[in-house]
This record gives structure tokens, sequence and C-alpha cells, in this order.
């Protein structure tokens, strides 16, 4: 029978909602039940200094960035960030210091708790990457979901720190909502607390440059590529920061950074063809992701985009679509048949666009398409029914 013999305590997923057989034996036998995050909150976060990277973008490469710079100043955190970490090959562990690192998402708890996931999580240093409206499944609007990051802030002690971009008019109007912690700025102008310098050297390597308060800098080359990933950088670094860990001790970490499984993973390369697997699926991950990846590209950049996020099936993003593919040399669009809107009449005036029905048909116009010296990079925040397998597969000699 379901849940027999009686557990002390069922924690539930917010994946799980009325209606699934698990859920409903829980409520109807009256057995003790919490969400993931309170269970968090609860036994694995007390005591500890929590470090909490939230924002549409980048959290879990900061996270992972995070992570690694306070392993490499010998303070051995825990954390639990949503997606595998290279450098540990894992997602999560407990840690061995004071210092726990959560990737703070603000989608909604459980079924029968609305809240972001993020304010049960009390960080006491707080980055905030940027802010952009997502997740229109349950938010209807961006002030929605600036209304959730103003609860996080409310409970955050005077002595946290945020850190955050002084660019981002969405980030900004959260704050003026009312912060009773310290901040620091990120930007690339000299009134921010941390101004960020992104290069590209000859060679085709990335450098970052990270001045912090005081005038005092520190450089590195980085094996992530494009500004955006620059910016990663230096949130990263003046996140751990708040914690003693210095600039120069931090950026020196990068050079044994092995990033993140699935933001720009080179997962192949046949025939002198590089395939990349991205996570993106936000038109200002989609563009940020090409404009990162093209310039490193000795032939063409052919984009390969599966829309598969709730926001983008429910057309929220339609009129970004397009422009956010445009600096790729070519795309193929995949259209689920779970998408609300005509995907290919918003490609319809960008010939080098293409929409598919199904991925066979997707795979086999790319392979004939394809040429030795191209760069294919897949974008989807799902498997793609195994598209680069089986690209891979058939690009094989």
């Amino acid at each position: 029978a379901c849940l027999d013999p009686a557990p002390d305590l069922v924690v539930i997923g917010n994946a799980l909602s009325r209606g699934n057989e698990t859920v409903e034996a829980v409520l109807e036998r009256e057995l003790p039940y919490m969400s993931g995050p309170e269970w968090l909150e609860r036994f694995v976060l007390p005591g500890r200094h929590v470090i909490a990277i939230a924002g549409t973008h980048g959290k879990t490469t900061v996270s992972s960035l995070v992570v690694w710079m306070l392993e490499h100043a010998g303070l051995e955190p825990g954390f639990l960030v949503g997606g595998m970490v290279e450098n540990f090959g894992c997602s999560a562990r407990p840690g061995a210091s004071e210092y726990f690192v959560i990737e703070a998402d603000e989608y909604d708890t459980a079924f029968f708790d609305k809240r972001s996931k993020f304010v049960h999580y009390h960080p006491r240093t707080l980055a905030i990457n940027n802010l952009e409206f997502d997740h229109a499944d349950i938010f209807p609007n961006l002030e929605a979901i600036q209304t959730q990051f103003h609860h996080l802030i409310r409970t955050l002690p005077g002595s946290a720190r945020i850190v955050h971009p002084r660019s981002s008019e969405a980030v900004e109007a959260v704050l003026a909502r009312g912060c009773w912690s310290q901040t620091w700025t990120i930007g690339d102008d000299a009134s921010c607390d941390w101004r960020v310098q992104w290069s590209r050297a000859a060679d085709g390597s990335d450098h970052v440059r990270v001045i912090g308060p005081g005038g005092r800098s520190a450089e590195a080359r980085s094996p992530l590529l494009g500004r955006h990933n620059a910016w990663n950088v230096a949130m990263a670094t003046a996140t751990v920061a708040t914690v003693g860990v210095d600039a120069a001790r931090a950026l020196e970490s990068l050079g044994g950074f092995a990033n993140v499984k699935r933001r720009l993973e080179l997962r192949g390369q046949p025939r002198g063809i590089r395939v990349f697997d991205d996570f993106a699926h936000h038109p200002t991950a989609i563009r940020e992701t090409i404009q990162a990846l093209k310039p490193t590209t000795r032939g063409r950049l052919i984009a390969v985009l599966e829309p598969r996020s709730n926001t983008m099936r429910l057309g929220i993003h339609a009129d970004e679509l397009a422009p956010s593919l445009a600096d790729a040399d070519e795309a193929l669009v995949y259209v689920p048949t779970e998408v609300q809107w005509d995907i290919a009449a918003a490609l319809g005036s960008y010939a080098r666009l293409k929409s598919f029905d199904d991925t066979d048909t997707l795979l086999q116009a790319l392979c004939a398409d394809v040429q030795p010296g191209d760069d294919v990079l897949i974008m989807s925040n799902g498997g793609f029914e195994n598209l680069h397998n089986r690209l891979l597969e058939r690009l094989e000699p």
C-alpha cells in the first residue's frame, strides 16, 4: 500500500499537486508533511551562514563559482545547486564549515505553499544577478515576482549583505520598496562598489578584471565565455568577499573551475564540428549565449532551440524569440505540440530561422547542412528528445 509503513515525515516537492496518489494518501491519513524548502529551513540551514544566489539568469553558474571559490580558499562549504557542479561531481553536499551556498529559486514552494522557495532560506549573503519576467505559469507579471523578492529581503537581518547589479531597474525597484541590510553594487563604472571589465584576447581567451571597494583590483583568464559570464564571475567574487575571501584569491580559483553541466558544455567535435549543450531558454539567455560563442566560431554558428519552458510555451516572449536568435548564422527551432502560439509566424521575417514540427526532420536538415568548422549550439531546459547524442552519432565518421 502507499506509504506503508507510515513514515515519520513526508517531504513533498513542488512538482506534485492535488490528485497525485501519494499526495492524496498523505492528506487522507493526516501524515505529517512539509515542502523541500521548509525541510531545509528546519533541518539543514539553522546555524549556517547561508549564501543565496537569486535572479532570473545565471543562478547555477554563480552558485557553482561561489562554491568553488570558497573551496579554493579552504572553507569547505556545503551547497545545494540546481545543476551538476563538475568540480564536485554532484549538486549538493552538507559541507564541513558554517557556510552553505544555495541556488535560491523564485518558483513556488509546493501545492500548499505558494510563496517563493527562497523565503525559507534566511540568507546572510544574498546575490541578485538580475530580474526579468519568467515563470508565466505561476506569475502574472514582473511585479508579482518583485513582490516575492521584496518578501525575501524583508527576512534579512541588518548585518546581511545584498550584492546586486546597479544596471537592473527591476532589482533597484525591489530595493526601493524597502531594504534594511547592507548593499554592494556591481557594474562597469566608477559609481559601483565593484567594477567588472571583460576582454577577449587575440587567442580567443576571455579575461576578467574586477575592481573592488578601495580600488583594489584582480584579474584572471576565465574559462567561461562572454560578457555575461564576466559579470557572473564578478558577482561571485563580490559574494565571497562578504565572508572574507579577497578578489585575488577568488579569481585565482578560475584556473581550476570546471563549470557546470549544460552551460556552454562542449559535448563533442566530430569531423571538426563542435556540438555545444546549453540550458538557455529565455530570450535574454539565448541572445547572450549566442553572442558569447559566436566570436570563437571558425565557420558558422547554427543555433538549435527547444522553447520548452512554461513561459515560452505560453508565448509570453513571442516577439523576442526571433531577435534573440538573430546573431546566429542559422537557427532551427523545434515546435513542441504543447506550444500555444505560432512560432513559424514569429520567425517568418528572418530567412535564416526555420521551424520544425518534429526532431527527426530537424535532425535530418541539420546534418545535411552542417560543415566542418561549424558550431552547433543546442539550447533547451529539457532533454530535447536526446537530440545532442543523436546528432553526435550521425556526425561520427
